[in-house]
């Protein structure tokens, strides 16, 4: 997962111009994800590892990035 996570990464920088700040990823992939990152605890320290806020989309069939301006953790404590 994390391989195909840094490929896809990547390919949008590549596209974009600028890297992904965020990942929607459905709960089956993210599972997965924190299996291949076992030794990182905590969705803060997973969300740093990556360099990007993870939203859990039950309906994304496959994980995709994208770029959003909004600072997601002050927009959630507010």
């Amino acid at each position: 997962m994390l391989s195909f996570l840094c490929r896809l990464a990547t390919e949008y920088e590549r596209e974009h111009g600028h890297r992904p700040n965020l990942l929607y990823i459905s709960p089956q992939h993210f599972q997965s994800l924190r299996q291949d990152l076992a030794n990182i605890h905590g969705l803060g320290q997973l969300v740093r590892f990556l360099g990007m806020e993870i939203v859990i989309a039950p309906d994304a069939c496959h994980p995709h990035l994208s770029y959003s301006r909004a600072m997601w953790h002050e927009a959630i404590a507010v």
